[in-house]
């Protein structure tokens, strides 16, 4: 076989399969495009508070260091516990009419094969108010620096925070 024969062979086959080829051509290049995938983030669930690490304890500990403070106990009020933010894919695919969005929740599979959403932020709760009684709230030094001291450990306004007087 020479080369014209190849060539003449060649040409007879594009022609009666020429539909079939353009087809699969298609294909590939429509393949080797890249698809328009994005990351997004997205919250999809409101843990009671219960299970994050309640400061309360450590926060007293701390307040009852404060010189002239004395015993103290605290109460932090809850405006929304803590919320977990999955890792989520985002396809979206265009057609001549309409695009359809598609959206997955990224899913990690550990070494005991229990699969699991891929963590990308834990948000903490969100307090509303906080009470603080304590032996030396008479004293508005001890007053003011307790007051500092919630506001800065709980993200609160000092106007959320009440410091009263221990019996």
């Amino acid at each position: 076989m020479d080369i014209k024969s190849i060539g003449s062979k060649l040409i007879q086959f594009l022609k009666k399969y020429r539909y079939v080829v353009l087809v699969l051509a298609v294909g590939v290049v429509l393949m080797s495009l890249p698809d328009r995938k994005t990351t997004q983030q997205t919250a999809t669930e409101d843990k009671p508070s219960a299970s994050y690490a309640d400061p309360t304890e450590e926060l007293t500990q701390i307040l009852s260091q404060i010189r002239g403070a004395g015993k103290v106990k605290l109460l932090l009020t809850i405006q929304a516990g803590e919320k977990t933010v999955y890792q989520t894919d985002r396809d979206t695919t265009s057609s001549d009419n309409s695009d359809s969005v598609r959206v997955e929740t990224v899913v990690v599979t550990g070494s005991d094969r229990g699969q699991a959403g891929l963590v990308q932020q834990t948000i903490a709760p969100q307090y509303r108010g906080a009470i603080v009684v304590c032996q030396g709230a008479d004293d508005d030094g001890v007053r003011l620096a307790v007051i500092e001291a919630v506001a800065d450990a709980t993200g609160l306004g000092t106007d959320r925070i009440s410091v009263l007087k221990m019996k």
